[in-house]
């Protein structure tokens, strides 16, 4: 079943009911993983998230993982527990690789933990969690908080630059030694409504139909790199953020939303 799929159907699965916090993260991971083990990976991933968002729609989190030695990090899976679609972003590796830092915009519907599971090459799950609290809005249900036609009109453009080097998280040694903050980081703009299908137009009081990001595909020098499998926990015109090889010259993105728009960008990076 692709990512996306299963996504949707976690989506109609998990909406309705109510559940505590264990429960919902027991259902998550069975669903996505079944019996298979997972283990503790607190000294190989970092989470940063706000202790509270400042924003519920449009929270930034990030996570940082290093592989343990003699594996490589194959898929990143991002899951915020209580969010109406709690599978929130797959990132997979075309290339698997030592180490990988990304940082995405989401909304973030209540308090809620946060876990990041790190798939590696010898078949290992790893995972680390934490916990946000929010402002108590319901970003998934916010009205959008942009012109529709405006929205529509700009749907799919995107922007791509270095920003520098990816952050240090975290000091752990296992964490540093990989070197993971002299990687550059790329941060990928955009401009998409993503309709949660949730909200409602102020003007008619209908739903809006969902209709959000659901694979962006990143390729640097003409090579494939990471697809990234989105939900409608993303924000409107969500920002992606990754780490990227300091030798890469050039990106070329592929963005396919939930209605079969198709957007491309070709660019290429100025080095740091």
């Amino acid at each position: 079943m692709k990512v996306s799929h299963l996504i949707a159907v976690l989506f109609c699965v998990l909406a309705a009911p109510v559940w505590a916090s264990n429960e919902a993260w027991e259902n998550v991971r069975a669903m996505l993983y079944g019996d298979r083990p997972m283990q503790n990976g607190d000294a190989f991933i970092a989470i940063d998230a706000p202790y509270r968002t400042p924003d519920d729609a449009r929270a930034q989190l990030a996570a940082q993982i290093a592989a343990p030695r003699g594996t490589k990090v194959a898929k990143v899976t991002l899951v915020l527990d209580e969010n109406p679609m709690p599978v929130s972003a797959v990132f997979e590796l075309e290339e698997p690789l030592p180490s990988f830092y990304f940082d995405v915009t989401m909304r973030v519907n209540g308090p809620t933990p946060i876990h990041v599971i790190a798939e590696t090459t010898d078949g290992h799950l790893w995972v680390s969690e934490t916990f946000v609290k929010t402002s108590g809005l319901g970003a998934c249900a916010a009205p959008p908080g942009t012109d529709p036609e405006l929205a529509l009109a700009n749907l799919g453009t995107m922007e791509a630059e270095l920003v520098g080097r990816v952050p240090a998280l975290n000091t752990r040694a296992r964490l540093s030694s990989l070197g993971a903050n002299r990687a550059n980081k790329m941060d990928l703009n955009i401009d998409h409504p993503s309709h949660s299908g949730m909200q409602m137009d102020q003007i008619s009081l209908l739903f809006i139909p969902m209709r959000y990001v659901e694979t962006v595909d990143i390729d640097l020098d003409g090579a494939g790199y990471v697809q990234m499998t989105g939900s409608i926990s993303l924000s409107e015109n969500p920002r992606v953020g990754i780490s990227v090889p300091s030798r890469a010259q050039a990106v070329d993105v592929t963005m396919t939303d939930t209605d079969g728009t198709v957007s491309h960008l070709h660019k290429k990076l100025a080095g740091f």
